[in-house]
Protein backbone atom coordinates (compact mmCIF):
# COMPACT_ATOMS: atom_id res chain seq x y z
CA UNK A 1 0.00 0.00 0.00
CA UNK A 2 1.55 3.71 -0.81
CA UNK A 3 0.42 7.22 -0.35
CA UNK A 4 -2.57 7.00 -2.82
CA UNK A 5 -5.96 8.28 -2.41
CA UNK A 6 -7.76 5.73 -3.46
CA UNK A 7 -5.92 3.26 -1.27
CA UNK A 8 -6.29 5.04 1.45
CA UNK A 9 -10.15 5.63 1.00
CA UNK A 10 -10.54 2.21 0.28
CA UNK A 11 -8.55 1.51 3.85
CA UNK A 12 -11.10 3.30 5.98
CA UNK A 13 -13.75 1.94 3.99
CA UNK A 14 -12.97 -1.76 5.12
CA UNK A 15 -12.04 -0.44 8.63
CA UNK A 16 -15.77 1.29 9.67
CA UNK A 17 -17.73 0.36 6.19
CA UNK A 18 -20.93 0.93 8.51
CA UNK A 19 -20.52 4.03 9.34
CA UNK A 20 -21.91 7.39 7.95
CA UNK A 21 -19.81 8.93 5.14
CA UNK A 22 -21.47 11.36 3.17
CA UNK A 23 -24.98 13.24 3.67
CA UNK A 24 -25.91 15.60 1.39
CA UNK A 25 -28.94 17.75 1.70
CA UNK A 26 -30.18 19.03 -2.14
CA UNK A 27 -32.54 21.79 -1.27
CA UNK A 28 -32.84 22.58 2.70
CA UNK A 29 -35.96 23.15 4.22
CA UNK A 30 -37.82 19.96 2.25
CA UNK A 31 -36.70 16.66 4.07
CA UNK A 32 -34.61 15.92 0.30
CA UNK A 33 -31.47 14.66 1.28
CA UNK A 34 -29.28 11.32 0.81
CA UNK A 35 -27.33 9.22 3.41
CA UNK A 36 -24.01 7.39 2.11
CA UNK A 37 -22.24 5.11 5.13
CA UNK A 38 -18.77 4.66 4.01
CA UNK A 39 -19.75 0.91 2.11
CA UNK A 40 -22.24 2.70 0.34
CA UNK A 41 -20.22 5.69 -1.27
CA UNK A 42 -17.53 3.10 -1.71
CA UNK A 43 -19.95 0.69 -4.33
CA UNK A 44 -21.06 3.60 -5.65
CA UNK A 45 -17.49 4.91 -6.49
CA UNK A 46 -17.02 1.61 -7.87
CA UNK A 47 -20.09 1.36 -10.22
CA UNK A 48 -18.70 4.75 -11.56
CA UNK A 49 -15.46 4.12 -12.22
CA UNK A 50 -16.20 0.55 -13.87
CA UNK A 51 -17.96 2.71 -16.12
CA UNK A 52 -15.78 4.91 -17.12
CA UNK A 53 -12.83 2.57 -17.59
CA UNK A 54 -15.19 0.52 -19.73
CA UNK A 55 -16.11 3.65 -21.99
CA UNK A 56 -12.08 3.60 -22.88
CA UNK A 57 -10.94 6.59 -20.00
CA UNK A 58 -7.63 5.17 -19.20
CA UNK A 59 -5.05 6.08 -16.14
CA UNK A 60 -3.97 9.04 -16.65
CA UNK A 61 -6.29 10.53 -18.88
CA UNK A 62 -8.37 13.36 -17.21
CA UNK A 63 -11.49 13.66 -16.38
CA UNK A 64 -13.57 17.32 -15.74
CA UNK A 65 -16.00 17.57 -12.71
CA UNK A 66 -18.19 20.32 -14.19
CA UNK A 67 -20.85 20.50 -11.08
CA UNK A 68 -22.50 21.83 -8.22
CA UNK A 69 -21.96 20.05 -4.87
CA UNK A 70 -23.40 16.75 -4.44
CA UNK A 71 -23.35 12.96 -3.70
CA UNK A 72 -21.80 12.59 -7.42
CA UNK A 73 -18.93 15.39 -6.87
CA UNK A 74 -17.03 13.43 -4.54
CA UNK A 75 -18.24 9.90 -5.77
CA UNK A 76 -17.21 11.13 -9.11
CA UNK A 77 -13.44 12.33 -7.86
CA UNK A 78 -13.18 8.55 -6.11
CA UNK A 79 -14.00 7.05 -9.32
CA UNK A 80 -11.44 8.71 -10.97
CA UNK A 81 -8.71 7.76 -8.51
CA UNK A 82 -9.89 4.50 -8.23
CA UNK A 83 -8.91 4.10 -12.00
CA UNK A 84 -5.94 5.87 -11.69
CA UNK A 85 -7.88 8.52 -13.89
CA UNK A 86 -6.81 12.30 -13.02
CA UNK A 87 -9.98 14.23 -11.67
CA UNK A 88 -9.69 17.99 -12.58
CA UNK A 89 -12.51 20.66 -11.37
CA UNK A 90 -14.46 22.89 -13.66
CA UNK A 91 -15.90 26.00 -12.50
CA UNK A 92 -19.68 25.94 -13.07
CA UNK A 93 -19.52 30.05 -13.57
CA UNK A 94 -17.67 29.65 -16.61
CA UNK A 95 -18.95 30.66 -19.82
CA UNK A 96 -18.61 29.16 -23.24
CA UNK A 97 -15.22 30.61 -24.11
CA UNK A 98 -13.76 29.91 -20.54
CA UNK A 99 -14.69 26.32 -20.45
CA UNK A 100 -13.28 25.66 -24.54
CA UNK A 101 -10.29 27.18 -22.73
CA UNK A 102 -10.18 25.04 -19.89
CA UNK A 103 -11.58 21.78 -21.69
CA UNK A 104 -8.21 22.06 -24.11
CA UNK A 105 -6.08 22.78 -21.64
CA UNK A 106 -6.61 20.13 -19.11
CA UNK A 107 -7.18 17.54 -22.21
CA UNK A 108 -10.29 16.27 -20.94
CA UNK A 109 -10.78 13.22 -22.17
CA UNK A 110 -14.90 13.16 -19.89
CA UNK A 111 -16.45 15.54 -18.49
CA UNK A 112 -19.13 14.86 -15.87
CA UNK A 113 -21.50 18.00 -15.76
CA UNK A 114 -24.99 18.73 -13.89
CA UNK A 115 -27.46 19.41 -16.67
CA UNK A 116 -28.38 22.69 -15.50
CA UNK A 117 -24.97 23.74 -17.27
CA UNK A 118 -25.67 21.95 -20.53
CA UNK A 119 -26.46 24.28 -22.92
CA UNK A 120 -22.77 25.77 -22.29
CA UNK A 121 -21.48 22.23 -22.28
CA UNK A 122 -23.14 21.80 -25.66
CA UNK A 123 -21.63 25.17 -27.28
CA UNK A 124 -18.31 24.36 -25.92
CA UNK A 125 -18.16 20.72 -26.70
CA UNK A 126 -16.88 21.64 -30.78
CA UNK A 127 -14.55 23.36 -29.79
CA UNK A 128 -12.70 20.77 -27.71
CA UNK A 129 -10.11 17.90 -29.51
CA UNK A 130 -9.75 15.16 -26.69
CA UNK A 131 -13.43 15.40 -24.79
CA UNK A 132 -15.05 12.00 -26.15
CA UNK A 133 -17.06 10.65 -23.30
CA UNK A 134 -19.74 12.58 -21.38
CA UNK A 135 -22.12 11.86 -18.22
CA UNK A 136 -24.82 13.65 -17.26
CA UNK A 137 -26.24 14.27 -13.71
CA UNK A 138 -30.02 15.31 -14.22
CA UNK A 139 -32.28 16.46 -16.04
CA UNK A 140 -32.29 19.52 -18.87
CA UNK A 141 -30.71 19.99 -22.61
CA UNK A 142 -27.44 19.29 -23.40
CA UNK A 143 -25.20 17.46 -25.66
CA UNK A 144 -27.33 13.79 -26.91
CA UNK A 145 -24.23 11.76 -26.89
CA UNK A 146 -24.05 12.36 -22.82
CA UNK A 147 -25.02 9.26 -20.67
CA UNK A 148 -26.76 10.06 -17.75
CA UNK A 149 -25.76 9.15 -14.69
CA UNK A 150 -28.11 6.99 -13.46
CA UNK A 151 -27.62 4.85 -16.35
CA UNK A 152 -23.46 4.98 -15.98
CA UNK A 153 -23.80 3.66 -12.52
CA UNK A 154 -25.92 1.00 -13.18
CA UNK A 155 -23.43 -0.21 -16.21
CA UNK A 156 -20.74 -0.70 -13.21
CA UNK A 157 -19.54 -2.97 -10.59
CA UNK A 158 -20.25 -2.10 -7.49
CA UNK A 159 -16.77 -4.21 -6.51
CA UNK A 160 -13.59 -2.75 -6.79
CA UNK A 161 -11.25 -5.22 -8.56
CA UNK A 162 -9.06 -2.02 -10.14
CA UNK A 163 -5.39 -2.81 -10.68
CA UNK A 164 -2.71 -1.09 -8.28
CA UNK A 165 -2.25 1.96 -7.61
CA UNK A 166 0.41 4.65 -7.21
CA UNK A 167 2.04 7.13 -4.87
CA UNK A 168 2.85 8.90 -8.48
CA UNK A 169 -0.78 9.20 -9.32
CA UNK A 170 -1.20 12.59 -10.20
CA UNK A 171 -4.32 14.78 -9.09
CA UNK A 172 -5.28 18.06 -10.73
CA UNK A 173 -6.46 21.60 -9.08
CA UNK A 174 -7.30 24.00 -11.65
CA UNK A 175 -6.85 27.42 -9.81
CA UNK A 176 -8.48 30.79 -11.84
CA UNK A 177 -6.50 32.64 -9.77
CA UNK A 178 -7.51 36.91 -9.42
CA UNK A 179 -6.04 37.12 -13.20
CA UNK A 180 -5.40 35.76 -16.41
CA UNK A 181 -6.46 32.11 -17.46
CA UNK A 182 -6.99 29.06 -15.20
CA UNK A 183 -4.15 26.73 -14.63
CA UNK A 184 -4.22 22.88 -13.51
CA UNK A 185 -2.04 22.47 -10.54
CA UNK A 186 -0.26 18.80 -10.80
CA UNK A 187 -0.65 17.30 -7.93
CA UNK A 188 1.39 13.53 -6.70
CA UNK A 189 -0.68 11.91 -4.73
CA UNK A 190 1.34 11.58 -2.16
CA UNK A 191 2.16 15.37 -1.71
CA UNK A 192 -1.37 16.25 -2.00
CA UNK A 193 -1.82 13.95 0.86
CA UNK A 194 0.64 15.60 3.17
CA UNK A 195 0.64 19.08 2.51
CA UNK A 196 -3.35 19.79 1.35
CA UNK A 197 -4.41 16.89 3.81
CA UNK A 198 -2.35 17.00 6.80
CA UNK A 199 -0.96 14.01 6.20
CA UNK A 200 -3.68 12.10 8.04
CA UNK A 201 -3.19 14.55 10.79
CA UNK A 202 -3.64 18.45 9.97
CA UNK A 203 -3.03 19.52 13.53
CA UNK A 204 -0.69 16.64 14.55
CA UNK A 205 1.75 14.22 13.91
CA UNK A 206 1.51 12.53 10.80
CA UNK A 207 1.10 9.00 9.86
CA UNK A 208 4.30 7.45 9.36
CA UNK A 209 3.29 4.86 7.18
CA UNK A 210 -0.30 4.25 4.94
CA UNK A 211 -1.47 1.56 6.79
CA UNK A 212 -1.45 4.39 10.06
CA UNK A 213 -4.32 6.26 8.88
CA UNK A 214 -6.66 3.11 9.43
CA UNK A 215 -5.06 1.94 12.11
CA UNK A 216 -6.11 5.25 13.89
CA UNK A 217 -9.48 5.57 12.59
CA UNK A 218 -9.82 1.91 14.32
CA UNK A 219 -8.50 3.30 17.57
CA UNK A 220 -10.69 6.17 17.78
CA UNK A 221 -14.25 7.02 17.53
CA UNK A 222 -16.98 8.56 15.59
CA UNK A 223 -18.80 11.82 15.80
CA UNK A 224 -17.36 14.38 14.19
CA UNK A 225 -19.13 16.09 11.44
CA UNK A 226 -17.26 18.45 8.38
CA UNK A 227 -19.45 20.88 6.94
CA UNK A 228 -17.25 22.49 3.72
CA UNK A 229 -19.74 25.43 2.69
CA UNK A 230 -18.10 26.71 -0.47
CA UNK A 231 -18.15 24.24 -3.88
CA UNK A 232 -16.68 21.59 -3.99
CA UNK A 233 -15.36 22.48 -7.28
CA UNK A 234 -12.70 24.88 -5.58
CA UNK A 235 -9.81 22.60 -4.05
CA UNK A 236 -10.07 24.15 -0.44
CA UNK A 237 -13.71 22.04 0.12
CA UNK A 238 -12.70 19.13 -1.87
CA UNK A 239 -9.39 18.66 0.33
CA UNK A 240 -11.89 19.42 3.68
CA UNK A 241 -13.80 16.44 2.55
CA UNK A 242 -11.27 14.62 1.84
CA UNK A 243 -9.85 15.07 5.33
CA UNK A 244 -13.03 14.05 7.16
CA UNK A 245 -12.50 10.99 5.01
CA UNK A 246 -8.89 10.33 6.60
CA UNK A 247 -10.58 10.61 10.09
CA UNK A 248 -13.55 8.33 8.86
CA UNK A 249 -15.91 10.82 10.33
CA UNK A 250 -18.53 12.50 8.48
CA UNK A 251 -18.95 14.99 5.24
CA UNK A 252 -22.29 17.34 5.12
CA UNK A 253 -23.32 19.02 1.64
CA UNK A 254 -25.59 22.06 0.27
CA UNK A 255 -25.92 21.87 -3.43
CA UNK A 256 -25.38 25.71 -2.52
CA UNK A 257 -24.21 28.05 0.19
CA UNK A 258 -27.64 29.25 1.61
CA UNK A 259 -26.59 31.31 5.23
CA UNK A 260 -30.04 30.27 7.34
CA UNK A 261 -30.29 26.92 5.82
CA UNK A 262 -26.24 26.12 6.45
CA UNK A 263 -26.91 26.78 10.19
CA UNK A 264 -30.35 24.96 10.41
CA UNK A 265 -28.20 22.12 9.13
CA UNK A 266 -25.21 22.74 12.01
CA UNK A 267 -27.79 22.43 14.27
CA UNK A 268 -29.69 19.02 13.04
CA UNK A 269 -25.80 17.47 11.86
CA UNK A 270 -24.14 18.51 14.78
CA UNK A 271 -21.41 20.04 12.60
CA UNK A 272 -18.32 19.87 14.72
CA UNK A 273 -16.14 21.59 11.66
CA UNK A 274 -16.90 24.74 9.09
CA UNK A 275 -15.52 25.60 6.80
CA UNK A 276 -16.01 28.65 4.69
CA UNK A 277 -14.41 31.57 2.49
CA UNK A 278 -13.74 35.29 4.25
CA UNK A 279 -16.41 37.38 5.60
CA UNK A 280 -18.90 36.67 2.26
CA UNK A 281 -19.86 33.93 3.91
CA UNK A 282 -19.24 34.16 7.84
CA UNK A 283 -20.87 37.72 7.88
CA UNK A 284 -24.50 36.27 6.27
CA UNK A 285 -24.08 33.78 9.04
CA UNK A 286 -23.53 36.54 11.27
CA UNK A 287 -26.42 38.23 10.17
CA UNK A 288 -29.12 34.99 10.26
CA UNK A 289 -27.51 34.63 14.05
CA UNK A 290 -28.89 38.00 15.19
CA UNK A 291 -32.07 37.98 13.01
CA UNK A 292 -33.92 35.10 11.89
CA UNK A 293 -32.11 32.19 13.59
CA UNK A 294 -31.19 33.90 16.71
CA UNK A 295 -30.76 30.81 19.16
CA UNK A 296 -29.82 28.51 16.83
CA UNK A 297 -27.62 25.97 19.08
CA UNK A 298 -24.48 25.90 17.60
CA UNK A 299 -23.39 24.06 21.01
CA UNK A 300 -21.54 20.98 18.57
CA UNK A 301 -19.58 23.25 16.77
CA UNK A 302 -16.37 23.66 17.65
CA UNK A 303 -14.55 25.40 15.13
CA UNK A 304 -15.08 27.15 11.52
CA UNK A 305 -11.80 28.26 9.61
CA UNK A 306 -11.48 30.24 6.62
CA UNK A 307 -9.18 30.19 3.91
CA UNK A 308 -8.55 31.52 0.18
CA UNK A 309 -9.95 35.47 2.19
CA UNK A 310 -9.05 37.12 4.89
CA UNK A 311 -11.99 37.33 7.80
CA UNK A 312 -12.17 40.58 8.83
CA UNK A 313 -11.61 41.76 12.71
CA UNK A 314 -14.93 43.24 12.91
CA UNK A 315 -16.62 40.05 11.53
CA UNK A 316 -14.63 37.86 13.68
CA UNK A 317 -15.42 39.73 16.84
CA UNK A 318 -19.43 39.86 15.81
CA UNK A 319 -19.35 35.97 15.79
CA UNK A 320 -17.26 35.29 19.07
CA UNK A 321 -19.95 37.08 21.00
CA UNK A 322 -22.58 34.46 19.13
CA UNK A 323 -20.51 31.70 19.55
CA UNK A 324 -17.86 32.51 22.11
CA UNK A 325 -17.69 28.44 22.13
CA UNK A 326 -16.29 28.01 18.63
CA UNK A 327 -12.47 28.36 17.25
CA UNK A 328 -12.57 30.80 14.61
CA UNK A 329 -9.40 30.35 12.41
CA UNK A 330 -8.34 32.24 9.39
CA UNK A 331 -6.14 29.91 7.64
CA UNK A 332 -3.60 30.55 4.92
CA UNK A 333 -2.79 28.13 1.86
CA UNK A 334 -3.17 27.51 -1.48
CA UNK A 335 -3.90 25.31 -4.57
CA UNK A 336 -0.38 25.31 -5.25
CA UNK A 337 0.76 24.83 -1.03
CA UNK A 338 -2.00 23.44 0.45
CA UNK A 339 -1.69 24.53 4.58
CA UNK A 340 0.87 26.68 5.22
CA UNK A 341 -0.36 28.21 8.29
CA UNK A 342 -3.31 29.86 10.60
CA UNK A 343 -3.19 33.49 11.62
CA UNK A 344 -2.45 35.21 15.40
CA UNK A 345 -4.38 36.21 17.57
CA UNK A 346 -3.22 39.58 17.56
CA UNK A 347 -3.90 39.92 13.56
CA UNK A 348 -5.80 42.68 11.95
CA UNK A 349 -5.66 46.19 10.78
CA UNK A 350 -2.93 47.42 13.65
CA UNK A 351 -0.03 44.73 12.64
CA UNK A 352 -1.53 43.21 9.24
CA UNK A 353 -2.31 39.54 8.33
CA UNK A 354 0.31 37.51 11.13
CA UNK A 355 1.06 33.84 10.50
CA UNK A 356 2.58 31.02 12.33
CA UNK A 357 3.71 28.48 9.33
CA UNK A 358 4.82 24.87 9.28
CA UNK A 359 8.45 24.57 9.03
CA UNK A 360 8.11 24.05 5.56
CA UNK A 361 7.13 27.56 4.56
CA UNK A 362 9.45 30.90 5.03
CA UNK A 363 10.04 33.98 2.56
CA UNK A 364 12.75 34.45 0.47
CA UNK A 365 13.99 36.89 -2.36
CA UNK A 366 12.12 36.48 -5.21
CA UNK A 367 15.24 36.98 -7.51
CA UNK A 368 17.79 35.24 -5.55
CA UNK A 369 15.86 32.86 -4.25
CA UNK A 370 17.64 33.01 -0.72
CA UNK A 371 15.33 33.47 2.34
CA UNK A 372 15.04 36.92 4.10
CA UNK A 373 16.24 38.62 7.06
CA UNK A 374 13.93 39.40 9.48
CA UNK A 375 11.83 42.43 8.49
CA UNK A 376 12.75 42.44 4.70
CA UNK A 377 10.27 41.92 1.96
CA UNK A 378 9.86 38.66 0.09
CA UNK A 379 7.54 36.10 -1.52
CA UNK A 380 6.18 33.63 0.59
CA UNK A 381 8.08 29.93 -0.37
CA UNK A 382 7.20 26.64 0.65
CA UNK A 383 9.43 23.01 -0.06
CA UNK A 384 8.90 19.58 0.52
CA UNK A 385 5.82 18.40 -0.78
CA UNK A 386 4.77 20.55 -2.93
CA UNK A 387 3.08 20.02 -6.62
CA UNK A 388 5.33 18.67 -9.61
CA UNK A 389 4.17 22.36 -11.69
CA UNK A 390 1.52 23.42 -14.19
CA UNK A 391 0.35 21.38 -16.47
CA UNK A 392 0.62 22.51 -20.13
CA UNK A 393 2.51 25.37 -19.04
CA UNK A 394 6.69 24.98 -18.63
CA UNK A 395 7.05 28.69 -18.82
CA UNK A 396 4.42 29.16 -15.63
CA UNK A 397 6.38 26.45 -13.82
CA UNK A 398 9.92 27.67 -14.46
CA UNK A 399 8.49 31.26 -12.87
CA UNK A 400 6.91 29.46 -9.76
CA UNK A 401 9.13 26.21 -8.93
CA UNK A 402 12.64 25.37 -8.67
CA UNK A 403 15.15 23.28 -6.64
CA UNK A 404 17.45 24.52 -4.23
CA UNK A 405 19.82 21.96 -1.91
CA UNK A 406 18.06 18.69 -3.04
CA UNK A 407 14.64 19.91 -2.35
CA UNK A 408 11.56 21.37 -4.46
CA UNK A 409 10.25 24.47 -3.81
CA UNK A 410 7.16 26.22 -4.46
CA UNK A 411 7.19 30.12 -4.62
CA UNK A 412 3.69 31.97 -4.22
CA UNK A 413 2.43 35.46 -5.32
CA UNK A 414 2.00 36.58 -1.52
CA UNK A 415 4.43 39.22 -0.61
CA UNK A 416 5.12 38.77 3.32
CA UNK A 417 7.75 39.98 5.83
CA UNK A 418 8.99 37.44 8.63
CA UNK A 419 10.12 37.94 11.94
CA UNK A 420 12.46 36.87 14.81
CA UNK A 421 10.46 33.98 15.75
CA UNK A 422 9.60 33.00 12.40
CA UNK A 423 6.18 34.79 12.45
CA UNK A 424 5.23 35.62 8.46
CA UNK A 425 2.90 38.78 8.16
CA UNK A 426 1.73 39.04 4.38
CA UNK A 427 1.44 41.99 2.87
CA UNK A 428 -0.62 40.79 -0.37
CA UNK A 429 -0.37 39.42 -3.47
CA UNK A 430 2.53 40.97 -6.08
CA UNK A 431 0.30 40.88 -9.04
CA UNK A 432 -2.36 43.10 -7.23
CA UNK A 433 -0.02 45.99 -5.81
CA UNK A 434 -0.68 49.09 -6.28
CA UNK A 435 1.91 51.06 -7.54
CA UNK A 436 0.78 54.88 -6.34
CA UNK A 437 3.73 57.31 -7.13
CA UNK A 438 5.63 54.61 -6.18
CA UNK A 439 4.64 54.08 -2.96
CA UNK A 440 3.39 50.13 -3.15
CA UNK A 441 -0.30 49.59 -1.80
CA UNK A 442 -1.26 45.89 -1.50
CA UNK A 443 -5.23 46.07 -1.54
CA UNK A 444 -6.00 43.19 1.23
CA UNK A 445 -4.48 45.63 4.27
CA UNK A 446 -6.71 48.46 2.52
CA UNK A 447 -9.47 46.31 2.67
CA UNK A 448 -9.24 44.82 6.11
CA UNK A 449 -9.14 48.72 7.39
CA UNK A 450 -12.34 49.56 5.54
CA UNK A 451 -14.48 46.38 6.65
CA UNK A 452 -13.67 47.75 10.26
CA UNK A 453 -16.25 50.37 9.59
CA UNK A 454 -18.93 49.48 11.14
CA UNK A 455 -21.34 50.65 7.87
CA UNK A 456 -19.00 48.58 5.37
CA UNK A 457 -20.46 44.86 4.50
CA UNK A 458 -17.89 44.71 1.96
CA UNK A 459 -15.19 45.96 0.19
CA UNK A 460 -12.47 45.53 -2.63
CA UNK A 461 -9.70 47.40 -3.46
CA UNK A 462 -7.94 47.73 -6.65
CA UNK A 463 -5.85 50.14 -8.99
CA UNK A 464 -7.11 52.24 -11.53
CA UNK A 465 -4.75 54.44 -14.00
CA UNK A 466 -3.98 58.12 -12.94
CA UNK A 467 -2.25 60.78 -15.04
CA UNK A 468 0.18 62.00 -12.38
CA UNK A 469 0.51 58.79 -10.29
CA UNK A 470 0.63 56.22 -12.59
CA UNK A 471 -2.24 54.41 -10.56
CA UNK A 472 -4.61 55.19 -7.54
CA UNK A 473 -5.92 53.33 -4.75
CA UNK A 474 -9.56 53.07 -5.37
CA UNK A 475 -12.36 50.87 -3.31
CA UNK A 476 -15.95 49.61 -4.27
CA UNK A 477 -17.69 49.44 -1.03
CA UNK A 478 -21.08 47.91 -0.43
CA UNK A 479 -22.64 49.85 2.80
CA UNK A 480 -24.24 47.64 5.38
CA UNK A 481 -27.84 49.21 4.59
CA UNK A 482 -28.71 51.45 1.29
CA UNK A 483 -29.61 53.82 3.82
CA UNK A 484 -26.30 53.94 6.05
CA UNK A 485 -25.62 57.58 4.76
CA UNK A 486 -22.28 56.27 4.33
CA UNK A 487 -20.09 58.84 2.60
CA UNK A 488 -17.02 58.74 0.53
CA UNK A 489 -15.11 61.07 2.92
CA UNK A 490 -16.28 59.14 5.74
CA UNK A 491 -14.85 56.51 4.85
CA UNK A 492 -11.38 57.97 4.34
CA UNK A 493 -11.76 59.48 7.63
CA UNK A 494 -11.83 55.95 8.61
CA UNK A 495 -9.15 54.69 6.72
CA UNK A 496 -6.59 57.72 8.31
CA UNK A 497 -6.70 56.67 11.63
CA UNK A 498 -5.39 52.82 10.41
CA UNK A 499 -3.31 53.32 7.36
CA UNK A 500 -0.68 56.00 5.95
CA UNK A 501 -1.61 58.12 3.66
CA UNK A 502 -0.96 57.03 0.41
CA UNK A 503 -3.01 54.15 1.41
CA UNK A 504 -5.97 55.64 1.22
CA UNK A 505 -8.47 55.29 -1.28
CA UNK A 506 -8.74 58.74 -3.62
CA UNK A 507 -11.92 56.67 -5.35
CA UNK A 508 -14.51 55.32 -3.28
CA UNK A 509 -17.52 53.73 -5.44
CA UNK A 510 -20.37 52.21 -3.87
CA UNK A 511 -22.03 49.45 -4.93
CA UNK A 512 -25.26 47.43 -3.86
CA UNK A 513 -23.12 44.35 -4.27
CA UNK A 514 -19.93 43.37 -4.39
CA UNK A 515 -19.21 40.58 -6.90
CA UNK A 516 -17.22 37.51 -5.68
CA UNK A 517 -16.26 33.94 -6.82
CA UNK A 518 -19.03 31.70 -5.61
CA UNK A 519 -16.83 30.45 -2.63
CA UNK A 520 -16.02 34.10 -1.51
CA UNK A 521 -12.69 34.78 -3.13
CA UNK A 522 -11.84 38.48 -4.32
CA UNK A 523 -12.84 39.52 -8.27
CA UNK A 524 -10.51 41.92 -8.83
CA UNK A 525 -10.48 42.91 -12.45
CA UNK A 526 -14.74 43.26 -11.80
CA UNK A 527 -13.55 45.93 -8.82
CA UNK A 528 -11.21 47.58 -11.46
CA UNK A 529 -13.77 47.62 -14.22
CA UNK A 530 -16.36 49.47 -11.73
CA UNK A 531 -13.99 51.88 -10.02
CA UNK A 532 -13.41 52.86 -13.58
CA UNK A 533 -16.64 52.73 -14.73
CA UNK A 534 -16.18 50.70 -17.23
CA UNK A 535 -18.78 47.46 -16.31
CA UNK A 536 -21.47 49.05 -17.55
CA UNK A 537 -22.97 49.63 -13.19
CA UNK A 538 -23.67 53.38 -12.78
CA UNK A 539 -21.89 53.93 -8.88
CA UNK A 540 -22.99 56.50 -6.75
CA UNK A 541 -20.94 58.39 -4.74
CA UNK A 542 -17.72 58.14 -6.74
CA UNK A 543 -15.47 61.13 -5.82
CA UNK A 544 -11.72 61.64 -5.80
CA UNK A 545 -9.42 62.88 -3.26
CA UNK A 546 -6.31 64.63 -3.80
CA UNK A 547 -3.25 62.35 -3.31
CA UNK A 548 -2.82 62.02 0.42
CA UNK A 549 0.58 60.63 0.25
Amino acid sequence: MEYNLADLFESIVDTVPDREALVYIDHPGTGAERRLSYAQLDAAANRLAHHLGDSGIAPGEHVGLHLCNGVEYLQTALACLKIRAVPVNVNYRYVEDELVYLYRDADLAALVYDAEFGERVAAALPHTGTLRHLVRVGTGHGPRASVAFGDAEASGSPERGFPARSADDRFIIYTGGTTGMPKGVVWRQEDLFFSGLGGGAPTGRPVGRPEELAERVAAGGEGLAFFPTPPLMHGTSTLTAFIAFNFGQKVVLHRKFMPEEVLRTIEKEKVTAASLVGDAMLRPLVDALTGPLQGTDLSSLLSVSSSGAILSETVRAQFAELAPHTLLLNNFGSSESGFNGTATADSGPEKGFRLRVNARTTVVDPATLIPVAPGEPGRIAQRGHVPLGYYNDPKKTAETFFEADGERWVLLGDMATVDEEGVITVLGRGSQCINTGGEKVYPEEVEQALKAHPEVYDALVAGVPDTRWGHRVAAVVQPRTPASGLTADAVRDHCRERLAGYKIPRTVVFTDHIQRSPSGKADYRWARAVAQGTDGETPHQDRDAPHPG
